[in-house]
């Protein structure tokens, strides 16, 4: 029985030996290691604030940032115990290596979705036009934008398309180029109707005197002499009136008999 004992107090003193002060080692490292990376995302945190980023952009930044950095942590951790941590880091390179191959098209969503947050072209509450669709920008997530249609329909489109195609943002500017169209008959007086048509338009209240107001013949048609008519608005006005849909409107009027 002492014999017994003996022979596991050598054991348990051997190993606090061999191992005692590697463990005290990997503690230290933890506590301060968990220290300086949870220093470190809170002053990425304020310059991510700064930057007045997403607030799911920067939770994912975050997010990922601290997942690498506890990684590290634990190879080192590792590497302090005697942990070979080559073979453990080629491990992990060619996982991330097979998911990366296998959610390509995730990955490339998810790097139009952070040019989109970090760059801006478009921004919630924009009516906007892209990869075909029109529509209100209603959310920028991470790997997709929602748009709400003037129709009330939600169209859900990639960001990595929407990224990297046009976008035409109706929102941008502060104003708005109206357009008319007028046919009038080929009898008309072509001075005359040009002023009468700058009389009318100019006379509006919400029509801008700069940039100023273009009225000119358009188009010989079969039966009329059309006149296009161009006059600048503000976009608040539009909005405070209803009219959600900027595009130009064009109306033809033509002469009975």
């Amino acid at each position: 029985m002492d014999k017994n004992l003996d022979y596991w107090i050598d054991q348990a003193i051997g190993f606090a030996t061999t191992y005692g002060l590697k463990i005290i080692g990997a503690i230290v490292i933890w506590i301060v290691g968990s220290w300086i990376i949870k220093k470190l995302l809170k002053a990425v945190r304020k310059i991510l604030d700064k930057g007045h980023y997403e607030e799911s952009l920067k939770k994912f930044l975050l997010n990922l940032m601290s997942a690498l950095l506890k990684v590290l942590l634990v190879i080192t951790l590792l590497g302090t115990l005697g942990v070979p941590t080559t073979s453990f880091a080629a491990v992990i390179a060619a996982a991330g290596l097979a998911i990366g191959l296998a959610l390509q098209g995730s990955l490339g969503n998810f790097a139009g979705g952070v040019l989109l947050m970090i760059f801006k072209p478009i921004k919630i509450g924009d009516f906007i036009e892209a990869q075909g669709e029109s529509g209100t920008v209603k959310e920028i997530e991470i790997f997709t934008t929602k748009l709400n249609t003037t129709d009330n329909k939600e169209i859900i489109i990639p960001n990595g398309a929407l990224s990297n195609g046009n976008i035409v943002n109706y929102s941008t500017e502060d104003t708005r180029r109206v357009d008319f169209t007028f046919g009038v008959g080929y009898d008309s007086d072509i001075k005359k109707t040009k002023d009468v048509l700058f009389g009318v338009v100019n006379s509006h209240p919400l029509v801008l005197k700069d940039p100023a107001t273009a009225v000119n013949v358009s188009e010989l048609a079969d039966s009329s002499i059309n006149f296009f008519t161009r006059a600048w608005v503000k976009k608040e006005a539009l909005d405070a009136a209803g009219i959600d849909i900027p595009y130009p409107h064009q109306v033809e009027i033509h002469k009975e008999g």
